[in-house]
């Protein structure tokens, strides 16, 4: 969830916006950023700020998803803070806020180098979203979430994930409540083509619960892979800009998941 990134091809939209930045960038550093849908294990260097943006929106129906997070330094590499605003739009409910989600990790190996990297984060799951249109949970979730990352070889980085979300009280557009229990496990491999040029595959499996009535509940599983690109700009200030794209693949039977995926890192100093 920090540190230096990378990119991948722009939409136009996105090259005309950092074009007249990356004429005076500087010679950026290998990069150790986000995955897409996979955390590395990097907490934020002292003193540095990192803002993130996705967008993911499926071949079918109207459906999207953006969210921002801000990840901070708290007395250090050892500690993060940090928060995601997600706005959600739903086929036939319009867009709006969803579920915010404020984040504690703690570096319990790593300490920004090559080496193995491990940190653990506890996540409050507030229901700010509108469950009567699917944006959200409709009860104070828990999460908790293990990402490892390494380097064995200096072209090749490898991460890997494994989580629990726990929802006592989830209630359902038609307001029908049962505790949920949800899981996620993955992957990702990232090719380092260039210290700002990387080439990324995730994979991703989700099993999650889904209310059908008074305490009860189904379960359903999912498979995403995803592969994409991303690419960095160093800049003398200390900013960094970090572009991504990559294209989501449902493996099971929603076809209609399949979908673009857009990222987007800003990474700077508050501090001296």
């Amino acid at each position: 969830m920090t540190g230096r990134a990378g990119a991948t091809p722009l939409p136009p939209i996105w090259l005309g916006l950092l074009l007249p930045l990356s004429l005076s960038a500087q010679h950026p550093e290998p990069i150790s950023d986000n995955s897409f849908l996979i955390e590395e294990a990097y907490n934020q260097e002292a003193g540095v700020v990192q803002h993130i943006s996705t967008f993911a929106r499926p071949g079918a129906g109207d459906t999207w998803a953006y969210t921002l997070t801000q990840e901070w330094p708290l007395s250090g590499l050892k500690r993060q803070l940090s928060y995601t605003i997600p706005l959600l739009r739903e086929d036939g409910a319009g867009a709006g806020l969803g579920d915010i989600a404020l984040s504690f990790r703690y570096q319990l190996a790593g300490d920004g180098g090559d080496g193995l990297h491990v940190a653990p984060r506890a996540t409050l799951l507030l229901p700010t979203g509108d469950e009567r249109r699917g944006r959200g949970a409709g009860g104070v979730g828990f999460q908790a979430n293990l990402p490892v990352s390494a380097r064995p070889v200096p072209q090749l980085a490898l991460h890997a994930n494994a989580g629990l979300t726990y929802t006592p009280s989830t209630t359902n557009p038609a307001g029908l409540t049962s505790r949920t229990l949800n899981a996620n496990l993955g992957g990702s491999t990232v090719w380092l083509l260039r210290p700002a040029f990387n080439v990324m595959l995730e994979l991703l499996w989700l099993s999650t619960e889904r209310v059908v009535g008074p305490g009860e509940r189904i379960r359903e599983s999912q498979w995403l892979l995803n592969p994409g690109l991303r690419g960095g700009f160093d800049f003398a200030s200390g900013l960094q800009i970090v572009p991504g794209i990559a294209y989501t693949v449902d493996l099971g039977d929603g076809a209609g998941d399949d979908g673009l995926f857009l990222y987007l890192s800003l990474e700077h100093p508050f501090r001296r």
